[in-house]
């Protein structure tokens, strides 16, 4: 059954980070916790969801930005989860254009990184 929400109870929230940082790994615990999926995907073992492509798992790595829904209270939130190895720069700016708001995920170790602006 399709769930009709209201425009003002939808949310675009990109997920933003350097490569590296824990985008992929925050998205599969958003999805978790919202009871959109049901187990934890792993981006090591090629098991989350959003890196669907077969050179996303292979490489550990998002290429491409991946969308996906989940709801959470009386809202629906689309989730963007971006790529942050530099050379798809161009696919996290396309996906800017369509947040309300963003996620930005730091390396507690690494800290704040070039790619992190």
């Amino acid at each position: 059954m399709t769930i009709q929400y209201d425009l003002n109870k939808i949310r675009n929230i990109g997920i933003i980070a350097h490569i590296d940082a824990g985008k992929t790994t925050t998205t599969e615990r958003v999805l978790y916790y919202t009871g959109r999926t049901h187990r934890l995907g792993n981006v090591d073992e090629g098991t989350t969801v959003t890196d669907f492509m077969p050179q996303e798992r292979e490489r550990g790595i998002t290429i491409q930005a991946a969308a996906i829904t989940c709801q959470w209270r009386d809202h629906q939130i689309n989730i963007i989860d971006t790529p942050g190895h530099i050379d798809f720069t161009a696919e996290v700016q396309r996906s800017l254009r369509v947040l309300d708001g963003g996620i930005v995920v730091f390396d507690g170790v690494a800290g704040v990184e070039p790619q992190s602006e």
